[in-house]
């Protein structure tokens, strides 16, 4: 069984991988202030509730996005199976089938949003990540990312009005009926839902004009599916495909290192 973990700016995800399909995937908020021993002991008792031991894991590897936040979980996984995780970040992308931008400076996440994509579709992609913040990635068939585009999130953006007003309150992630907003709450959803649907197939029509039309999209994140009306924008919505990005690389860095 192969163990990945993708940490972002809201959660970490853990998943469980064995038999060419995902057994259990977990979700527990990302703080960067908890000890390593606190994942730990979240970890075990997902385990012990799927009656894993912890000699079933062969492999782990950590994805990670908030900087302070991965020594503790790199050190939580040496320590609790015994061996070292592969950590996605520029030390591992030469072993990958990818031609990285800026290696640097891109984020893990977007990484493994490309090779997930290019995996999979082998020709030229864009994956929108509905997460913390949206991001637009744009992979080629011949396996070079092309360049990334991002704004705040879905909940990001409501967030930022709460916190940056003195009269506008948090509100749900609802499709409004209308953008006539008759309330503050629909006000804000017709602006924010209704906006950033405008928003997600302007930018995937300039991208696919820029490459001449020669582009499908792809939608993953937690927040994928909360504008139904994006749906027909994408061939395919796959929400842990940043997951499957992240055991790619493992794999792919584990088959290279073994003598």
């Amino acid at each position: 069984m192969h163990l990945t973990v993708d940490a972002g700016n809201t959660d970490a995800v853990f998943g469980l991988y064995a038999n060419d399909t995902w057994q259990f995937i977990w979700r527990t908020p990302a703080r960067a202030d908890e000890a390593a021993e606190s994942y730990e002991a979240r970890l075990r008792l997902w385990l012990l509730e799927a009656t894993i031991p912890l000699s079933a894991i062969q492999h782990t590897v950590l994805s990670s996005v908030v900087p302070n936040l991965t020594p503790t979980l790199r050190t939580m996984l040496g320590s609790l199976f015994g061996h070292e995780p592969v950590v996605v970040g520029p030390g591992v992308y030469p072993l990958l089938p990818l031609e990285i931008l800026r290696p640097h400076e891109i984020g893990a996440d977007l990484v493994a949003n490309a090779l997930a994509a290019y995996t999979r579709y082998q020709r030229n992609c864009i994956v929108v990540d509905f997460g913390t913040a949206l991001t637009f990635t744009t992979v080629s068939g011949a396996g070079k990312i092309l360049g990334v585009a991002i704004a705040p999130g879905l909940r990001t953006a409501i967030r930022s009005l709460f916190t940056n007003t003195a009269q506008l309150p948090e509100v749900p992630i609802q499709v409004p009926d209308s953008a006539l907003g008759l309330s503050t709450t629909h006000a804000i959803q017709a602006g924010i839902v209704l906006g950033y649907e405008g928003l997600v197939r302007s930018l995937i029509n300039r991208i696919r004009a820029e490459l001449h039309g020669d582009c499908i999209a792809v939608a993953t994140g937690g927040l994928s599916g909360q504008i139904p009306s994006l749906r027909d924008a994408f061939i395919d919505i796959v929400p842990s495909l940043t997951l499957e990005g992240v055991r790619l690389i493992g794999e792919m860095v584990l088959a290279q290192k073994q003598p």
